[in-house]
């Protein structure tokens, strides 16, 4: 998926996505500390992407992406947000069922641009 441009790790890569409008999540981990949560949280002011806190530790987050000492990440791709969001309200479906009816809604217009051919 990285290798591919759908997830941008670490504060600046997700940062940047953020700003250029790619990303469609940005995911916290639960234990960021409150600069990094503050820092997530500007980088979507006046943005569309969906702000995610997820039920990960760091360590447990660096552990699955690869890269240490990691508190975010952003997701660039609509299917893999969607099924990301999926998945999370599978297991805590009070906390993130309503961004995941949500990204499943954006990812379906999205389908359908791109089907009409459209931008």
């Amino acid at each position: 998926m990285r290798r591919a441009g759908r997830l941008e790790i670490g504060e600046t890569a997700a940062g940047s996505a953020v700003k250029a409008g790619k990303a469609r999540i940005l995911c916290v981990a639960a234990d960021a500390s409150d600069n990094a949560v503050r820092r997530a949280r500007s980088f979507l002011t006046g943005r569309r992407a969906l702000y995610v806190t997820l039920p990960y530790t760091k360590e447990q987050l660096s552990l699955a992406l690869g890269k240490s000492g990691c508190s975010m990440a952003a997701c660039t791709d609509f299917g893999l947000s969607a099924a990301l969001l999926r998945a999370l309200a599978e297991q805590d479906a009070g906390e993130y069922s309503a961004l995941a009816e949500e990204m499943n809604r954006r990812s379906e217009k999205a389908a359908y641009r791109k089907a009409r051919g459209k931008k």
